[in-house]
């Protein structure tokens, strides 16, 4: 086994370095880091190898080790990525654009493809069967209201559960009554900007549903748990209770197997996403309804419309 001297010595920095970061990147992209790079620390330490700084063909070997695990070629360029910001935070020289780790990174993408599995999309029909799918009672009232405003406004799961009830906002445009939340911060917007999302009448209503039900509902956040006796919990959701919520739902809609087992927390910003492009839009308004920044991003969401 590695001394222990070299263990310490990587997980001290390790937890330096996130502390270093808090803050200055996204909690998620910082829990990946963490993740990822403590693997790699105990890969090293079953080997006696060295982990901070480490050599280049120890990450070579660790590429071939991810791959014989079953890793996927989109985790395994995660991992990386991971091990090279975790290198330059130390002001440690780059090991990962040694030769040893391009070539390994080049047979690891020969063996298994760049392709990454896409989330499937809830467009607006499918959106409608779980609508139907909800039950009555506080988790259906809440579920209406995650649904749809999850829809109208393309957020991503962690957006989502980020949203606050002191971000309403209610305006009267020509006699009708128009709702927007605030988008305090994104995936594109880390220096919290900040963007109006405006919801559908629909979802007004849904939403006044699920305020009615709150105990405050004019602070916190917006969308929250509830317990099997239907009670709302104080602390709001998080980005996994996301995920499960549309599956469940699916599941009582009986949408089957296949299509249940890809949705995801993204699925709602891929149904919409597909649902534009069929309406007529144009890339620039699509990208700039769901806060995209590239174009291959949008592609790969739309690349499966079924016309």
């Amino acid at each position: 086994m590695m001394s222990d001297s070299y263990k310490s010595i990587a997980d001290r920095m390790l937890e330096e370095t996130i502390i270093k970061i808090d803050g200055a990147y996204a909690e998620a992209t910082i829990r990946a880091y963490r993740v990822d790079f403590q693997d790699f620390i105990n890969y090293c330490d079953k080997y006696n190898l060295e982990s901070l700084p480490a050599q280049p063909l120890v990450i070579a070997n660790y590429i071939q080790q991810l791959v014989s695990d079953g890793r996927t070629s989109a985790s395994i360029r995660r991992v990386i990525a991971g091990i090279t910001t975790i290198h330059k935070l130390n002001r440690f020289q780059d090991p990962t654009k040694d030769t040893d780790v391009i070539l390994e990174m080049r047979r690891m993408h020969r063996k298994l493809g760049r392709y990454s599995k896409q989330a499937a999309g809830i467009t607006a029909d499918i959106l409608e069967k779980l609508l139907q799918a909800t039950e009555a009672g506080n988790r259906g009232a809440r579920d209406r209201a995650l649904l749809l405003i999850a829809y109208d406004t393309l957020c991503r799961r962690s957006e989502l559960v980020s949203l606050r009830i002191e971000d309403i906002k209610v305006t009267i445009v020509d006699g009708i009554e128009k709702v927007s939340i605030l988008l305090r911060r994104s995936k594109t917007d880390q220096d919290a900007t900040g963007k109006r999302l405006h919801i559908s009448a629909r979802a007004q209503v849904a939403l006044k549903e699920w305020l009615d039900r709150l105990k405050n509902p004019e602070a916190g956040k917006l969308f929250k748990g509830i317990n099997r006796a239907q009670r709302i919990c104080g602390q709001g959701l998080c980005c996994g209770q996301v995920n499960r919520i549309y599956k469940r739902l699916a599941r009582r809609a009986q949408l089957g197997p296949e299509l249940i087992e890809h949705i995801s927390g993204h699925s709602m910003r891929v149904g919409h996403a597909q649902d534009l492009v069929i309406s007529g839009a144009s890339m620039p308004q699509i990208m700039s309804k769901g806060r995209w920044s590239k174009t291959d991003t949008v592609m790969r969401y739309v690349e499966h419309i079924d016309f």
